[in-house]
């Protein structure tokens, strides 16, 4: 093991991703118990079939992790967005989760998630240079 090496790979094939992801995940179970892991990802297609938009997150340890959201400037402006977040926020509350959190830049939706009744709980100044990251979160309300 003495001859390990360190390799730049801007493009990791599938195997090592997992592989590197699957690590992380285990240590997390094993270190709080908490097994649950959920995909939670909703997508925007056209009466085609063709993808226009979408929503990428997971949820584990009571919290919906958003990673992604994005809807196509041809179906921009129509309330799909709204709709997706909706979507994924009903599917925290079925899964127990009691919140939900993301990020976005200064440049994309802050404005957007904050009538979602999403809350800024920290920023990152020149995040790129010139802008902020956002990172905010918002309280699920579970049945029972």
């Amino acid at each position: 093991m003495d001859a390990l090496r360190i390799d730049f790979e801007p493009f990791v094939d599938e195997g090592a991703r997992q592989f590197i992801e699957d690590g992380v995940n285990h240590h997390n179970i094993a270190a709080t118990g908490l097994p649950g892991y959920f995909p939670a990802n909703f997508v925007l297609r056209s009466e085609r079939g063709e993808v226009l938009g979408g929503l990428l997150g997971f949820i584990w340890g009571g919290w919906l992790q958003i990673d992604s959201l994005w809807v196509s400037g041809v179906a921009r402006g129509r309330g799909h967005g709204q709709r997706l977040l909706a979507a994924a926020e009903a599917y925290g509350v079925e899964r127990g989760c009691v919140g939900v959190f993301l990020d976005t830049f200064s440049f994309q939706a802050r404005p957007f998630y904050e009538r979602q009744g999403y809350e800024v709980f920290g920023t990152l100044a020149d995040c790129p240079p010139g802008h902020e990251r956002h990172f905010l979160r918002k309280r699920l309300t579970t049945a029972g």
